[in-house]
């Protein structure tokens, strides 16, 4: 090599341990004279380190540590063994290296993510007047940016090599990965012949960006589809929105006879979650320990999340007991678990113990324990533990911790503590946090600071639908109709749509949507004659509608029977002509549930005698005998 090359020195070799296996190879390798040929087939059938060094050794012994194939193999053989050390040191006590060389260790540095190191070594190649080809070129697009990326197409069309299927898969991956999705596509629509990779690395991109349609017609007009294949496309669903297209694809994926991974199960199960589909994430379970398929701490954690979110912390609890060696990861999902469904003394008696056991919490701990005490209005408590991020723990806040604590505040009726924490953050509130504090001052009745946190809301551009929900909400139950209005007309102006409530039941593994007034159901008929039969139990037990929560200038009965259609209910009354007397009944929304459905709810738990669990967007409900578990606080 010139000059101009880094050089580096070959790490000291250890000694390597003494078994059978290394004496019979030392023996093979000490035969003399050592034959080239005989070398490079025992560099072949090398599988450890102790065998390469030894091999490097006779190489030395016998001055064949300049023979170039020798040398390249020995090279190659140390990056398969993850010693990029020992083969960038000999890589560079090579005498004159060709492009062989070159390429071989840039693959090396690419398939470890050092892309940087990867880059360099290639620019010391072209400084040494070396052209890339077509292999150099798909080893160095496997981990550089978008930006880089870039550079080298303009080198590939410039050397010719834009033809090659190869490059060209490596040039739509690195768009793909750089999120340039149109230049992504250009590139895989010029290429003459697809291959299962291209087609994958483009599907990839299309999903990984929430194109999902095109995707799907990728994904459909693919004749042989891999198990990466479907599962990018089914994580594509979850991770976009769309669990139940996700579910109904991986029965698909199992009717193709196609063997799911572990990576199936996870996007399967995020997708469960999603829906609250207890039925379908239970068989999932089953299906993962009759195939014989690893429950690893990553695996596990996923069940734990799955079942925390469909409604069943027994099974979640008992997942997590199972789990040999927990890592904090699996610790935070359980304890948000508890969290989510109002638990809120399980969550910090859960925090304590893994304090006791060494385990240092994260950012995501807090984000439970502080969410564990929003949901139980334990306002001293969450002080707490937000001052032990900083003082004890060293984690600086984030926006989400800001959140809970704004949440926590606002709830317990202290708008200022939270206004003097928001004037004090080191980080800009987002929406959500706007959204929190707005939604406190409607449940206090503080008309006059919500209206300035909206206006500023809007006048920033950072109002959504919620806002506009809350301060026209604010404005009716004032009674001032003509605010509302105003309220309306600005939504409609600015473009905002609001969210439809939207509730959701799974019965004999199939999930059931319903909206507001919905008549499109099968069995619309029998629900809304339950319905009636729900209202005849309401009247019974004395129980009457709170008509003042329906927000809208019109009159009590057309209040009343907004009020009894519901999702909610409707979902509610699809559960108990669809289930067996005495069993739970599971129901998602979308939405916080209204006050005038959780009452309503609790006294159906007790005219029943179910248990109807309800998650909604804040936090689970647990209606037993005509109480919940949220204490009426949510």
């Amino acid at each position: 090599m010139s000059s101009s090359a880094i050089l580096f020195t070959i790490p000291p070799l250890p000694t390597p341990s003494i078994n059978r296996g290394t004496l019979s190879f030392a023996a093979a390798v000490s035969d003399f004279p050592p034959s080239p040929d005989k070398l490079a087939i025992l560099l072949d059938k090398s599988n450890s380190i102790h065998h390469l060094l030894q091999i490097h050794a006779a190489l030395l012994r016998h001055g064949l540590h300049h023979h170039h194939i020798l040398n390249f193999k020995l090279q190659r053989s140390y990056s398969s063994q993850g010693r990029l050390d020992y083969s960038l040191a000999l890589f560079n006590r090579t005498l004159n290296p060709n492009i062989f060389f070159y390429t071989s260790i840039i693959n090396a540095h690419a398939l470890h993510g050092l892309s940087q190191e990867a880059l360099f070594i290639y620019t010391q190649m072209l400084y040494e007047g070396i052209q890339p080809n077509e292999f150099t070129f798909s080893s160095i697009l496997k981990s550089c940016s978008l930006e880089h990326g870039k550079m080298l197409h303009s080198q590939v069309i410039k050397l010719g090599f834009d033809s090659d299927l190869y490059v060209k898969t490596g040039l739509v991956d690195v768009y793909a990965r750089g999120g340039d999705v149109g230049s992504a596509r250009l590139v895989f629509e010029r290429m003459p012949e697809k291959s299962l990779v291209s087609l994958t690395t483009m599907l990839t991109c299309y999903a990984k960006h929430g194109e999902l349609k095109e995707a799907r017609l990728l994904f459909d007009g693919m004749v042989k589809k891999d198990v990466v294949c479907w599962n990018v496309m089914i994580h594509g669903y979850a991770q976009h929105g769309m669990p139940n297209e996700a579910l109904v694809l991986f029965r698909r994926m199992l009717a193709a006879k196609a063997r799911p991974n572990e990576i199936t199960i996870l996007a399967v199960l995020s997708a469960c979650g999603q829906l609250g589909a207890l039925e379908s994430g239970r068989w999932l379970h089953s299906y993962v320990d009759t195939n014989d398929i690893q429950v690893n701490v990553r695996l596990a954690t996923a069940l734990i999340d799955m079942y925390s979110k469909c409604g069943s912390l027994e099974d979640a609890r008992l997942v997590f007991d199972k789990i040999y060696d927990k890592d904090v990861v699996a610790w935070n999902s359980m304890i948000i678990g508890y969290a989510l469904h109002g638990f809120s003394q399980e969550a910090l008696e859960l925090f304590n113990e893994m304090c006791r056991i060494g385990l240092r919490p994260t950012d995501i701990t807090f984000i439970g324990v502080l969410g564990a005490c929003g949901h139980a209005g334990l306002v001293e408590e969450g002080w707490s533990f937000f001052n032990a991020m900083r003082d004890e723990y060293e984690i600086e806040p984030k926006i989400e911790h800001y959140g809970c604590m704004v949440n926590l505040l606002g709830r317990a009726g202290q708008l200022e503590e939270a206004y003097e924490l928001v004037k004090n953050m080191k980080v800009e509130p987002d929406p959500i946090l706007w959204g929190a504090w707005l939604g406190a001052c409607r449940l206090h009745g503080n008309l006059e600071l919500g209206e300035k946190i909206a206006e500023y809301l809007v006048s920033h551009n950072l109002a959504n639908s919620g806002t506009y929900i809350l301060l026209s909400n604010m404005y009716a139950a004032k009674g001032n109709w003509e605010e509302v209005a105003r309220i309306r007309t600005l939504m409609k102006e600015s473009g905002v749509q609001k969210e439809p409530g939207c509730s959701s039941i799974e019965v004999n593994n199939r999930v059931h949507e319903f909206l507001a007034g919905d008549l499109k159901h099968p069995k619309t008929e029998e629900i809304y004659q339950m319905l009636e039969e729900m209202n005849g139990w309401h009247k019974a037990h004395g129980y009457t509608p709170q008509t003042e929560i329906v927000l809208h200038d019109i009159g009590d009965e057309q209040k009343q029977q907004s009020l009894e259609v519901h999702s909610e209910k409707l979902a509610l009354a699809y559960g108990l002509i669809s289930t067996q007397p005495g069993t739970p009944i599971k129901i998602v929304k979308n939405l916080r549930v209204c006050s005038d459905c959780h009452a309503a709810t609790k006294l159906i738990s007790k005219i029943t005698g179910r248990k109807i669990v309800m998650r909604d967007r804040n936090r689970f409900h647990h209606f037993v005998n005509g109480s919940c578990s949220c204490g009426d606080y949510w």
